[in-house]
C-alpha cells in the first residue's frame, strides 16, 4: 500500500504495528489535510527508525545500564514535530496547520530544541528513566492504555503491573524534581522550590496564595509543577506537553477517545488479535444469543395490536386516519388525528409521538414548531422522524459535557453526543452563558457568534449509526465564571444532557 511505510524486517515490523496510529494521528493534528498528513508520518516514522537504530548501536549515557533517548512512541511524535519544522523551513508550511506554523516560529518552540538545561522538565525527567519504566509510564498514562495490555505488550507480569506503575510515577516526580532544580532560574523561582516541592506531594495540601500567584506567572515553575503533582489527573497532559510541545493535550484527547473506542465498545486491539482473550472474543454473543427470541416477541407483540385495532375503532377514527395520511409501515396505535398539516411544515413530523401530543391538545392544534435550523443536506431522514422534544417524546440525543482540564484563564473540555437516529452529516450547536471563547478545536470545525458555537462534522467522521457517539474537544478561554455550556442541539434539534 503505497501510503504506508514499508518494513524492513521483523523489529520495523512490530514497530508499525505498535506506533504507527499514534504517529499517523499527532501527524493528522499538525497538517492541513489528511494526504500532508500520510505525508508527514511517513516521513516521520522513517526518521524515527533511523533514530532508534543509531540510539540502540550507540553510547549510553552513565553506567551502559539506562538509557538516554525517549520511548519509542514519545521518539516517533518528536520526529512528527522536527519534520515539520523542516517542511516550514524548506518552504512547505501551507501543508501544516496555521496555529502550528506560528508556533515554530516562537520562543515557546526554541525550547525543545535548545539547550538541554533549558528544555521542559518532563522531556528531561522521562529521559532520565530506565527504558522500560519509561515505555511503563507513556503508555499507562499518555496512550490511556490498560494496564493488562500495557503488561503483555512490554513482558510484564499483570498482577504486579500497578506497583510498577506507582513507583515509576514517583521515580519520574524525583528526576523531575532533580531536573527542575538544576534549571537556570532566578531568585524568585528558586526560592518556592522547595515550598513547590512540600506542597506537591501531598493531594491534602492547601497551596499557599503567594506560590499560587507566582504559578500563575511562571510558566516554568507551573509546568514544573504539573509534573511534581502526581494526583489530580494533570500528570498525562504534562507528559505530552512536556514531549510534544504543540498539540499535547488535543493528542491526549484523541488517544483517549481511541482506547475507549477499541477496547470499551469490545473491539480488540489490534495488537493483541492472535491472543484469543476470551473477553474480547465473547463480546456480542450474548446480542447474538438473544436477537431472535427478541425479534420474536416484537413480531408477537405488532400481531397482537394489529388484531386488536378493528375492535376499538369507530367510523369517525377511521375517517381521521385516513385524512391523517398515516404511513403504511407506522406501527404504532390508532388515534384521533390532529388538523391536516399545513404544506410549508415539515411532514416527517407527523410521527405516533407528535401526532398524539396534538390529539391532547386543547386547542386542537399540533403541539409542535418548526425547526429555525434544518438539517444539513445528505442527513438520514430518519434523524426528523421524532423531531419533537416534547412532554413524553424521547429526546433526539444526548450530551455529556465533561471539563478535562481548567487552569487560571483556560481550560479544556470535551462534547461527547449520543444519536438516537443514523446520520450522514452532524452539526452540534451550544452557547456560552460566561462569555468564554474558543481558541482550539479538534475532531470538529468551529464557528463561533458572540456566544453561540456551531461544531461541524469533519470529512472524515461525518456519518454516525443509530445509537452511537460522536466526539469533539477543545480548548477555549475564560474569566470569572466558567459554567458548563447550555441548549445543546444537534443538527437544530435539541439535545438532553446528562
Amino acid at each position: 500500500m503505497p501510503d504506508l511505510p514499508s518494513p524492513k524486517d521483523a523489529s520495523e515490523a512490530a514497530l508499525f504495528t505498535e506506533c504507527w496510529d499514534a504517529v499517523l494521528s499527532y501527524a493528522d493534528l499538525c497538517t492541513a489535510g489528511s494526504t500532508a498528513a500520510a505525508e508527514l508520518a511517513r516521513e516521520a516514522f522513517a526518521q524515527g527508525i533511523g533514530e532508534l537504530r543509531a540510539a540502540e548501536h550507540g553510547t549510553v549515557r552513565g553506567t551502559g545500564r539506562r538509557s538516554s533517548r525517549l520511548p519509542r512512541i514519545p521518539l516517533l511524535l518528536t520526529a512528527v514535530r522536527t519534520t515539520a519544522a523542516a517542511w516550514e523551513k524548506a518552504g512547505h508550511g501551507h501543508k501544516l496547520d496555521p496555529d502550528l506554523r506560528l508556533w515554530l516560529h516562537s520562543d515557546q518552540a526554541a525550547r525543545y530544541t535548545g539547550p538541554p538545561l533549558q528544555r521542559p522538565v518532563a522531556v528531561r525527567g522521562l529521559r532520565d528513566l530506565q527504558q522500560a519504566d519509561a515505555e511503563l509510564l507513556w503508555l499507562a498514562e499518555a496512550e490511556a492504555l490498560p494496564l493488562p495490555l500495557v503488561a503483555r505488550r512490554l513482558g510484564l507480569d499483570p498482577a504486579t503491573v500497578a506497583d510498577e506503575l506507582a513507583q515509576v510515577r514517583r521515580l519520574f516526580r524525583d528526576r523531575c524534581h532533580r531536573n527542575h532544580l538544576d534549571s537556570p532560574m532566578d531568585a524568585e523561582c528558586r526560592s518556592y522550590a522547595r515550598l513547590l516541592d512540600a506542597v506537591t506531594r501531598s493531594p491534602a495540601a492547601d497551596t499557599p496564595d503567594d506560590l499560587s500567584r507566582h504559578l500563575a506567572t511562571c510558566h516554568q515553575c507551573a509546568e514544573a509543577a504539573a509534573c511534581l503533582r502526581l494526583h489530580g489527573g494533570g500528570l498525562p497532559g504534562a507528559l505530552a506537553g512536556g514531549v510534544i510541545g504543540w498539540g499535547g493535550l488535543a493528542y491526549l484527547e484523541r488517544r483517549r477517545r481511541a482506547a475507549e473506542v477499541r477496547l470499551g465498545a469490545g473491539r480488540p486491539d489490534p495488537s493483541d488479535a492472535d491472543t484469543g482473550d476470551p473477553a474480547d472474543a465473547s463480546g456480542r454473543t450474548p446480542v447474538a444469543r438473544h436477537a431472535p427470541l427478541v425479534a420474536a416477541v416484537l413480531v408477537s407483540l405488532l400481531a397482537l395490536a394489529a388484531s386488536l385495532m378493528p375492535f376499538g375503532d369507530t367510523s369517525d377514527d377511521r375517517a381521521a386516519r385516513s385524512d391523517a395520511g398515516r404511513p403504511v409501515a407506522d406501527p404504532g396505535p390508532s388515534l384521533p388525528s390532529a388538523p391536516t398539516v399545513p404544506a410549508d411544515d415539515d411532514p416527517s413530523s407527523s410521527s405516533p409521538a407528535a401526532t398524539e401530543s396534538a390529539a391532547r391538545t386543547p386547542s386542537g392544534a399540533p403541539a409542535r414548531t418548526k425547526n429555525p435550523d434544518p438539517e444539513p443536506q445528505g442527513t438520514s431522514s430518519a434523524t426528523t422522524a421524532n423531531a419533537t422534544t416534547g412532554r413524553g417524546a424521547p429526546a433526539a440525543c444526548r450530551v455529556d459535557y465533561d471539563l478535562a482540564n481548567q487552569w487560571p484563564d483556560g481550560f479544556q473540555a470535551t462534547v461527547t453526543v449520543t444519536t438516537r437516529d443514523p446520520l450522514d452529516s452532524w452539526r452540534v450547536g451550544f452557547t456560552f452563558e460566561d462569555g468564554q471563547q474558543i481558541t482550539q478545536m479538534w475532531d470538529a470545525s468551529v464557528r463561533q457568534d458572540g456566544s453561540h458555537v456551531t461544531a461541524t462534522a469533519p470529512d472524515y467522521r461525518r456519518t454516525v449509526a443509530a445509537g452511537e457517539k460522536l466526539a469533539f474537544g477543545f480548548i477555549a478561554s475564560w474569566s470569572g465564571t466558567n459554567g458548563p455550556p447550555t441548549g445543546f442541539t444537534l443538527n437544530g434539534r435539541t439535545c438532553a444532557t446528562v
